[in-house]
């Protein structure tokens, strides 16, 4: 897989943050990542410090900082999937499939495993979570059960 979906030996395991409106812990991301989901980044939305993605759905805060700001949806130019409950929302943010198409269609899981391994995916910038999608992909039928 690629360097952003291996959990390989000697990577660096994500620092996590409780978010300051539900507590849910929230995940570190990249100052890259934040600034290409961030509406207008020239504005200075975001400081140069350290930034967390809460993925709770019910929180309106997508990212919050160590400096106590908070980056909701509507300053972000990217649909957060997690966040919505809207089954066409974005799931694999690398080759636009919907949590929908996912649950349709099970094979679309296998063809993204397929291009992770290949390494055609970006999913640490494309995916405002900062990770790879496949954590958020709906389990084979077979383990439905």
């Amino acid at each position: 897989m690629s360097d952003c979906c291996s959990t390989g030996k000697g990577e660096t395991i994500s620092r996590k943050r409780p978010c300051p409106l539900c507590d849910v812990a929230g995940t570190e991301v990249s100052a890259r990542t934040l600034r290409l989901h961030i509406r207008a980044p020239w504005r200075g939305s975001a400081s140069s410090g350290r930034y967390f993605f809460c993925a709770q759905p019910g929180c309106p805060v997508v990212y919050f900082g160590d400096d106590g700001a908070l980056i909701r949806q509507d300053e972000l130019r990217t649909r957060v999937g997690v966040k919505m409950g809207d089954p066409e929302g974005p799931l694999c943010y690398c080759f636009g499939i919907s949590r929908a198409q996912a649950e349709h269609d099970p094979a679309l899981r296998d063809f993204v495993v397929a291009a992770t391994r290949a390494g055609q995916c970006a999913c640490d910038c494309l995916n405002p979570a900062g990770r790879c999608c496949l954590k958020d992909f709906p389990p084979p039928k077979e383990q439905r059960r």
